[in-house]
């Protein structure tokens, strides 16, 4: 019998049609992957089993969960089960957090409620769930804050919470987006241990299809709301009897066409960073002790030729975004020279650094973090052009926005809405328009392309590819995700606790890797062919 069910579900919100007669079902020891491009409705369908919809949301249909009518239960009734029954892994873990709260309280928090445990217990238990998702106590304590995390660490506390209490079901959206593939690996074989141990169902909500291969035992996929296919996941996959399955695994493996740039290569380098260093003080725990120096960045140097593409990889916290902003001036280095063509940025004020900042632009791993919820599309987008030396009008403003809009698939009518109107990869979609409407020297892209489902990811790569041929752009890449690095860069960056451990050209080092840390990268990177030849072996 299944645990979930979903008959003839269709959802509105207004006027619009999100979902239209949705059919699934996760048994108990089940893993379900629900698959589509951004704004199918994979995470509506989530909330809706949740019963965490806006207002102007109608559902109709029904959704059973262990025998229970979820569109007809009393809101008390939902708030016993989320947390407790069903668990639920967001997509963004820097909005699912609490900023105010430690790591500790907001994973023991959902223990008390639920357990009426006393405060030491919970905290107990909290400990070795945040363990378990690799955050040791040691380096982690249960002080520790979300904003003092990475993005991949505060994914894990996202889990860690999620499956404090081994729910029946687990509704994971995206939860290994944000993770490196060493970190993906052993999340994903936690997952599988708890689906094993507890009987628990998985829904997997994912765009990444070797990852669903590697763990789902079905796959539903989805298109604007409408289910396309449905079946055992080896077999869809491997047959691709359907266009729009055979189109997302062709877009999953998509490699851009790639020329380079006249002059790209030669002349004086765009960027250099010159044994660069940067400590961050420890921990005071006491008046008269304070723990020693952390040190993020250890004597590091690179350069970036113009036109030129270049990946930075390393797992979650090696400190790749922690030199990406030394880079842009966000931050200062402990130690060491950066200089942007030619002319040193280490510590210039915010005037000396305007020219450099509008030829060196940025997209951040958290799109919805980087922009003003307050603020519609129009003026996010349009807000770089404040650099240019001369001002457009109103008119070119919103000309200049709508092409940027149309270079990232995105439609000129959405100058006029709000971030939180749009699905993850929509957001991500934006930040690429704002950082690209300047026509800069140099993208700074801090996991682009890690919030996008395969199809859109394509079009991005191809749209980087052909900024770069067209326009001389130079990238330093930041991903964890080796497929998107061996596509769009020339040379690759190995970094592992704060030091660069091996460098070459892409294809190389990756089929070659020397050191340690590339190796390992290299092993855990989920591959679609071998999941399926894999999955296939197994069923024999």
């Amino acid at each position: 019998m299944s645990l979930l069910e979903i008959d003839n579900l269709s959802l509105t919100i207004g006027d619009t049609p999100i979902l239209k007669d949705m059919e699934l079902s996760v048994a108990p020891s089940e893993v379900m992957g629900l698959v589509g491009e951004s704004g199918s409705g994979k995470s509506m369908t989530a909330l809706t089993v949740m019963r965490l919809l806006p207002h102007a949301a109608r559902a109709t249909g029904r959704i059973s969960f262990d025998g229970i009518d979820i569109l007809a239960a009393t809101e008390d009734q939902m708030c016993a089960l989320r947390g407790d029954d069903i668990g639920m892994v967001f997509q963004e873990p820097m909005t699912a957090l609490n900023p105010v709260k430690t790591i500790g309280e907001q994973v023991a928090e959902g223990i008390r409620w639920h357990t009426k445990a006393s405060r030491a217990e919970a905290e107990d238990r909290a400990r070795k769930m945040l363990d378990r998702v690799g955050l040791p106590s040691a380096k982690f304590p249960l002080s520790r804050y979300p904003h003092e995390l990475s993005g991949g660490q505060r994914q894990r506390v996202v889990i860690a919470i999620a499956c404090a209490l081994k729910p029946k079901l687990l509704i994971a959206d995206e939860p290994t987006t944000a993770l490196d593939v060493v970190l993906q690996a052993q999340i994903l074989d936690l997952l599988r241990d708890l689906v094993a141990e507890s009987r628990m169902g998985l829904l997997l909500i994912s765009h990444d299809l070797a990852v669903v291969t590697e763990m789902a035992d079905r796959i539903t996929i989805l298109r604007r709301g409408e289910v396309m296919e449905a079946g055992d996941t080896a077999r869809t996959l491997s047959e691709q009897s359907h266009p729009y399955t055979r189109q997302l695994a062709q877009a999953s493996m998509h490699v851009p066409a790639r020329a380079r740039p006249h002059g790209a290569g030669s002349g004086q380098a765009l960027l250099q960073v010159e044994s660069v260093t940067r400590d961050y003080p420890g921990r005071r725990t006491s008046l008269l002790w304070r723990a020693p120096d952390i040190r993020a960045v250890d004597d590091v140097s690179l350069s970036i030729a113009p036109g030129r593409s270049i990946a930075l990889v390393g797992r979650s916290g090696c400190g790749k975004s922690t030199l990406a902003r030394m880079i842009l001036a966000l931050d200062r280095p402990t130690s060491g020279t950066i200089r942007f063509r030619g002319e040193t940025i280490t510590g210039k004020s915010e005037a000396e650094l305007k020219p450099a900042r509008r030829d060196m632009q940025v997209v951040f791993q958290d799109p919805y973090g980087s922009f003003d919820p307050r603020q519609r599309v129009e003026k996010l987008v349009a807000e770089p052009l404040h650099l240019l030396e001369k001002k457009p009008t109103r008119a070119e403003r919103r000309e200049m926005v709508a092409h940027a809009l149309h270079e990232v698939g995105l439609d000129q009518r959405d100058m006029d809405k709000y971030p939180h109107e749009f699905s993850g990869g929509q957001r991500q979609r934006l930040s690429i328009a704002r950082a690209i409407i300047t026509r800069p020297k140099l993208v700074v892209a801090d996991e682009p392309v890690s919030a996008l489902d395969v199809s859109i990811r394509a079009q991005i790569l191809d749209l980087f590819a052909e900024l770069n041929q067209k326009l001389g752009i130079a990238y330093l890449f930041i991903t964890h995700d080796l497929t998107v690095a061996r596509a769009i860069t020339d040379e690759v960056l190995v970094m592992h606790d704060g030091m660069i451990v091996e460098r070459g050209k892409t294809n190389e080092v990756f089929d070659h890797p020397r050191s340690e840390a590339a190796q390992a990268l290299v092993t855990a990177a989920p591959d679609l062919h071998r999941a399926i030849a894999r999955r296939m072996q197994e069923q024999g």
